[in-house]
């Protein structure tokens, strides 16, 4: 029963992509900031890989989030965390943007699945 409890509490989506993305899905009513918290991170080229980590990291610990929409070229940058991720909770989901289409040879969840099947 505890399970059904954490689960329903996972209210939010979480974003860390380039400004298009991220400004797109805030339109779309994903962003929400709580003070200091946010549960969205702008990408740009003066982003610091730390940073990039740094909130990959926060956000898989919250426990308010369902989950993370991550922009694969981002996702490249971070990898072998991306990689190592192994929980249900939250999500992470690799997504396009206008500028880099997307490629599932590179999706971390669709080599999963491939695994599982055998494939």
């Amino acid at each position: 029963m505890s399970t059904i409890s954490t689960h329903k509490d996972r209210n939010f989506i979480a974003v860390i992509g380039d400004e298009d993305s991220v400004t797109g899905l805030l339109l779309a009513g994903v962003g929400h900031v709580d003070g200091a918290n946010k549960n969205f991170l702008v990408v740009d080229s003066k982003t610091p890989l730390s940073k990039i980590e740094e909130t990959f990291l926060e956000f898989t610990k919250r426990k308010d989030i369902a989950i993370i929409l991550i922009n694969q070229h981002i996702a490249e940058y971070i990898r072998q965390l991306v990689d190592d991720y192994d929980q249900a909770f939250p999500t992470i989901l690799e997504i396009p943007s206008k500028d880099h289409p997307y490629d599932p040879e590179k999706d971390s969840v669709l080599k999963r699945v491939q695994r599982l099947f055998g494939e």
